[in-house]
């Protein structure tokens, strides 16, 4: 195991050229959670577990390629939804020009999840909590770097390494800081508002949106 802090492992030396990517955000609401809450609500949140669990894979994916938008969307037959007509578990596939392609999976109806696999050419990373860490302050992943069978293919020739990441403040306390810091810069000194965040936003919405229209569509795929 080897234990960074503060982060500073580089996956893209381990990934190279990240060729395929799997994430899934599940959870298993009760039934006052499937009946009351605002997610599942068409005039709260319509979009329900794809505008909740399914925001963090489409994010995660998008990191992992750099926040290139995938050329095609297509929903996964089989979503299920609510007699309002709000999403309460789906999954899609992306696929961009040069040949990347991606999944992912939320749902409200199925067991706390959280995963990532980003697969490359000379890599392979996997996360087990990626939106929240199993401990509040230290989470974890596993690489492998050309890995391959042993003489009598009766095992790897090279395994998985953990790495743990630590922080002295929990992600939330973070986010916090981060945002009261792109403020106090905008008014102490002048200075414009960092495009990055909205961006990124805008491109997450963008590959949502296209979920949505696919669903809609009876799975059929549609180009961004």
């Amino acid at each position: 195991m080897q234990i960074q802090h503060p982060i500073n492992f580089n996956y893209s030396q381990n990934l190279f050229g990240v060729l395929q990517m799997h994430s899934c955000f599940t959870f298993a609401g009760d039934e006052d959670f499937l009946k009351n809450d605002i997610r599942v609500k068409s005039d709260l949140d319509a979009h329900g577990a794809l505008g909740d669990a399914g925001w963090y894979g489409i994010r995660s994916i998008l990191w992992a390629v750099d926040y290139e938008l995938p050329k095609t969307v297509t929903a996964l037959p089989g979503a299920v939804l609510n007699e309002a007509g709000v999403i309460l578990s789906c999954g899609a596939s992306l696929q961009w020009e040069d040949g990347k392609v991606a999944t992912f999976h939320c749902s409200f109806l199925a067991h706390l999840t959280m995963d990532i696999t980003a697969i490359g050419t000379a890599g392979t990373l996997h996360l087990n909590d990626f939106i929240i860490p199993y401990g509040e302050k230290e989470s974890s992943f596993t690489t492998v770097s050309k890995s391959g069978f042993n003489d009598l293919v009766t095992g790897w020739a090279a395994v998985p390494s953990q790495h743990t990441v630590m922080t002295d403040l929990p992600q939330e306390a973070c986010m916090v800081t981060e945002f009261a810091r792109l403020v106090g810069n905008i008014k102490a000194n002048g200075a414009k508002p960092d495009p990055k965040w909205p961006r990124i936003s805008r491109k997450t919405q963008l590959v949502l949106d296209a979920v949505t229209t696919s669903i809609a569509q009876g799975a059929k795929p549609v180009e961004l």
